[in-house]
């Protein structure tokens, strides 16, 4: 039945996981405008009981996850090209760096800039244990500590661990680019069977909910903006507005694909930033900005092992469950997407390129921008008029933390118009990469795939995102929190499994010494597409398969960069076992060896 109304609707993706992806998502925003009040208790009750119970899971987990890849960059495996050894990087540095930017943390950046810093600095993380008085110079520092661990190497390890699993079983073994195909080498070709089409679901159910957190946060600032800027009102109607303008023109991002619409998107907004982050630093007091985010690094280098395994355990707060928890969740949920999307982007590099790349650079310039506008923040605190800590931690006013901000710099309704602007193209930028992404890991494969398909996971994400904001039981942002630490929980789960396949993949195709050439794979498809193709004269199907499977065998002790012939023995030294060294004794005394005698060195 399912092929059926995929044919009549002509569709070109797997039925199976379409129409699971899509009956889950109609059956949430259906459930939560006609049960609001038994969904909301229910998502309460579950949301407060994993905040008590398994946060400890999630910092733990992702002080994991950051010390694996740490590992593989600088292992022996770091050599390895995610893609044909000889190939060079499909896009540029400067390119590839914007393109990272924007459809990874650019939103949060725009969001949290202020309100992280002033949040902990106006509210101590660890006052109640460390007795840290607010609004003073230790929780300055403290504040800053606490935004980095939050925004700079262990969010980029929750983006950088599924991206090079993709790239690698995506640019390497040529399998589907789906979460599925990460768990090749444990579950075989059960990557097309109900294991993996489950594994798919959840991966685009969970993305399509992480990017609507973003979304929703993003109606909520730009609301904000606009409302100190132009005196429109905030409320549910324009944050319908707003989501739906975002989604319109990501609508038509999509439609224009990857180079036309959002690198272009993303090359623009990423000059925006950098010129707002330039004012802020020059107009600002700029000595104390740059002292204070050097030391501000200096310290969170220090504190770093303390902060990546502290759980509050004596004071109890609860503050670690509202903020680390929450923000560990959420980027979690929407990690596939951000995944497959930097993958595709770092075709042609090296494991250890990619992983010290996705993780540096981004982070690197999370420091400068949390270090610039947090000291900026402080700055106004400390020796200016204030006023910072009273809305953003007394009101409550997250969203219009930055705008409360840019009032006390110069030009204020014009570096407010361009701030709207900032945060409307980057979530834009999010929507649009986040809509491919969910088509390609529904398809399967990256080719032949209908403008309507794309549009549709579009228009699921801004629905969503309309549904938690005006139709849940409590406000909009609290709501949003509920739901994504629940979808968050699986991706923890899986991450565990992703870094077991990708070990247990690289020791497969590099064999028993240090290899770079790495072994072929024939193309797969998913078995709907293979019969397709088979049935359409324009495609050649010789060369693709539906079940892994390699073209040749991994090298077996020797380097694959020597061609050489060397006499090897079934003993003896490890120089003569390696063929580093040519032994003139056996060269002597063995006689040559017939071709029917046994194999010889593979090339």
């Amino acid at each position: 039945m399912l092929t059926r109304l995929h044919d009549f609707l002509r569709l070109r993706t797997s039925p199976s996981i379409f129409f699971g992806s899509a009956a889950v998502i109609i059956a949430f925003v259906v459930g939560t405008i006609v049960f609001t009040e038994p969904l909301d208790a229910a998502v309460t009750v579950a949301s407060e009981w994993l905040y008590a119970n398994l946060g400890w899971f999630y910092i733990l987990g992702l002080t994991l996850f950051l010390g694996f890849l740490i590992f593989i960059a600088l292992s022996r495996f770091g050599r390895v090209k995610l893609g044909p050894h000889d190939e060079p990087p499909e896009h540029s540095g400067p390119a590839w760096f914007a393109m990272l930017f924007a459809a990874g943390i650019g939103s949060i950046l725009m969001f949290w800039g202020v309100a992280e810093p002033i949040s902990h600095f106006g509210d101590p993380p660890r006052g109640p244990s460390l007795g840290i008085e607010p609004e003073t110079a230790g929780a300055a520092a403290d504040a800053m500590n606490f935004t980095f661990y939050h925004f700079t190497l262990h969010t980029w390890a929750i983006f950088t661990l599924p991206a090079l699993c993709f790239a690698y079983f995506i640019h390497k073994r040529n399998l589907p680019p789906r979460v599925s195909s990460i768990f090749q080498p444990i579950i075989g070709e059960g990557i097309h069977g109900p294991i993996g089409r489950f594994i798919d679901i959840v991966a685009i159910v969970g993305t399509v909910f992480g990017i609507a957190v973003s979304l929703g946060l993003g109606a909520l600032q730009i609301n904000s903006g606009i409302n100190r800027v132009f005196g429109i009102p905030e409320s549910a109607m324009w944050q319908l507005i707003i989501i739906g303008v975002v989604g319109g023109v990501a609508m038509i991002s999509v439609a224009l694909g990857l180079d036309r619409g959002i690198k272009v998107l993303s090359n623009i907004n990423i000059w925006m930033a950098i010129a707002m982050l330039v004012f802020i630093l020059v107009t600002g007091s700029t000595l104390f900005v740059l002292k204070g985010t050097i030391e501000s690094l200096g310290s969170y280098l220090m504190n770093l092992p303390e902060l990546a395994l502290w759980n509050d355990t004596f004071a109890d707060s609860g503050w670690q469950a509202d903020w680390t928890v929450f923000y560990w969740a959420w980027t979690i949920s929407w990690s596939p997407f951000v995944g497959i999307f930097i993958s595709r982007i770092s075709r042609g590099r090296t494991i250890r390129g990619f992983v010290s790349g996705v993780l540096l650079v981004p982070a690197g310039f999370s420091v400068l921008w949390f270090g610039i506008f947090g000291f900026s923040a402080f700055d106004i605190e400390l020796h200016g008029d204030g006023g910072l800590v009273e809305s953003v931690v007394e009101q409550e006013d997250i969203p219009g933390a930055l705008f409360a901000f840019l009032e006390h710099y110069p030009a204020v309704g014009f570096t407010s118009v361009i701030a709207i602007i900032l945060v409307i193209v980057f979530f834009i930028t999010s929507v649009d990469s986040a809509a491919l992404v969910a088509d390609t890991m529904a398809n399967g494969h990256e080719d032949f795939n209908p403008l309507g398909q794309r549009i549709f996971w579009a228009i699921a994400i801004a629905v969503v995102t309309a549904t938690l904001l005006v139709f849940s039981g409590t406000g909009g942002l609290e709501a949003l929190e509920k739901i994504i630490v629940l979808v968050g929980l699986p991706f923890f789960v899986m991450g565990y499994f992703q870094m077991y396949a990708m070990y247990r993949a690289l020791r497969e195709d590099a064999g028993e010494l240090p290899q770079v050439r790495m072994r072929r794979w024939k193309k797969v498809l998913p078995p709907e597409e293979y019969e397709r193709r088979q049935d359409e004269d324009e495609h050649d199907t010789s060369e693709v398969v539906v079940e892994p499977e390699a073209l040749d065998e991994p090298p077996v002790l020797r380097d694959p960069y020597v061609k050489q012939a060397r006499i090897t023995g079934t003993h003896g030294t490890l120089s003569a076992r390696t063929g580093s060294t040519k032994r003139k004794d056996l060269q002597r005394k063995q006689p040559p060896r017939s071709e029917d005698e046994g194999p010889k060195d593979s090339e």
